[in-house]
C-alpha cells in the first residue's frame, strides 16, 4: 500500500492532460479485465437506459471505467497539489452559494458521480460535515482524512453514529454534505422509481429537511472537455422541500438524479449495484 501511495505521490507532479490520459488508459484496461463489475454496469445501463442500442450501453460502460480510473488518478491532486492549483482547475457555476449557505441548516445534495470529491472541495468555502467509512488499512485512511480535511475544517461522521451527530452539525450551521443515491437495503429506505425501475432509496434527504428546517441545495461535479479540470454546478436550492410525503420528496430526489445523469451518462457510477435490494418476491437482476 506504501508503494501504490508512493506511486499516487508522483502522479500530482504530472500536468492535468497526461495525467488524465494515464487514468483513462488504466480504465480501458480495467473495463477488459475486471468482467464481473463490467457486467454490473452493463447491466444497469440495460435496465437504465433501453432506448439506446447494445453498443450504445457498451460503450457508455467503457467510457465509465475510463472516467473513474481518471477520477483516481486525479486524486493526487485533490490530495497533494497545492490549493491554488486544484482551485485553478475547478469551475464553479453560478458561484458557491456561501451566503445561503451560512443563513441557515443546509444540505448539499451530491450524487454519486466519479468527480464528486471535487465537489466537497469547491463546497468548502466554510467548515461541512460529510459521511466518513473508516479504511481497513491504516496509511489509507490516514490519507482520506487528510484529502478530506486539507481544505479546512470538516466534521467527518461514521454510518455507526448514526443521525445525532448529523443533526448536531446542522444545528451548528455546518452544512451536511450528502450522498444518499446508493443501494443500503431495505432500512431507512423506500422504493421508490429510479429510471423507473424500483430502487431501494434512502428517504434520509426529505427526514432530515423536514426535521431541521435545512435548505437543499444539489451540487454535482463533471469534467470540462480537453482535460481542462472540472465543472461543478451548484443548483439552486429547491422550494416546497420536503412537504409531507416523504415517499414523494424520494421520489423527486431521484427524478433530479436521472436528469442529472442523461447529461453525463459515463460520468455516474454504474458499477455500483444499484438495484441489489428488490421488492419482495422480485428476482435479482446480478444473477
Amino acid at each position: 500500500m506504501r508503494i501504490l501511495l508512493g506511486f499516487m505521490w508522483l502522479l500530482h507532479f504530472l500536468p492535468l492532460p497526461i495525467l488524465g490520459r494515464l487514468g483513462e488508459a488504466v480504465g480501458s484496461l480495467m473495463f477488459l479485465i475486471l468482467g464481473k463489475r463490467r457486467r454490473i454496469a452493463l447491466t444497469n445501463l440495460r435496465l437504465c437506459m433501453p432506448e439506446k442500442s447494445d453498443s450504445e450501453r457498451h460503450a457508455i460502460a467503457r467510457q465509465h471505467f475510463r472516467a473513474y480510473a481518471r477520477s483516481i488518478f486525479e486524486r493526487s491532486l485533490l490530495w497533494w497539489a497545492s490549493e491554488a492549483r486544484v482551485r485553478s482547475l475547478i469551475q464553479v457555476e453560478p458561484a458557491v452559494p456561501q451566503a445561503e449557505m451560512e443563513a441557515g441548516p443546509t444540505i448539499l445534495l451530491c450524487p454519486h458521480f466519479v468527480c464528486l470529491d471535487v465537489a466537497g472541495v469547491a463546497a468548502r468555502v466554510i467548515p461541512l460535515c460529510s459521511m466518513y467509512v473508516p479504511q481497513k488499512n491504516e496509511a489509507f485512511d490516514k490519507l482520506l482524512r487528510h484529502g478530506r480535511e486539507r481544505y479546512g475544517p470538516v466534521r467527518l461522521v461514521t454510518r455507526k453514529e448514526g443521525i445525532k451527530p448529523i443533526l448536531r452539525a446542522l444545528r451548528d450551521g455546518l452544512p451536511y454534505f450528502m450522498l444518499p443515491d446508493m443501494d443500503f437495503g431495505e432500512k431507512d429506505a423506500e422504493f421508490v422509481p429510479f429510471f423507473g425501475i424500483p430502487a431501494a432509496t434512502l428517504t434520509a434527504l426529505g427526514r432530515l429537511a423536514a426535521t431541521t428546517g435545512a435548505k437543499v441545495i444539489p451540487v454535482v461535479a463533471t469534467y470540462l472537455p480537453n482535460y481542462q479540470g472540472w465543472r461543478v454546478r451548484f443548483y439552486p436550492a429547491w422550494e416546497n422541500y420536503p412537504g409531507d410525503d416523504m415517499v414523494e420528496a424520494t421520489r423527486r430526489m431521484n427524478a433530479f438524479i436521472e436528469e442529472r445523469v442523461r447529461e453525463a451518462p459515463a460520468e455516474y457510477f454504474w458499477t455500483h449495484k444499484r438495484f441489489k435490494t428488490r421488492p419482495p418476491g422480485e428476482p435479482s437482476f446480478y444473477d
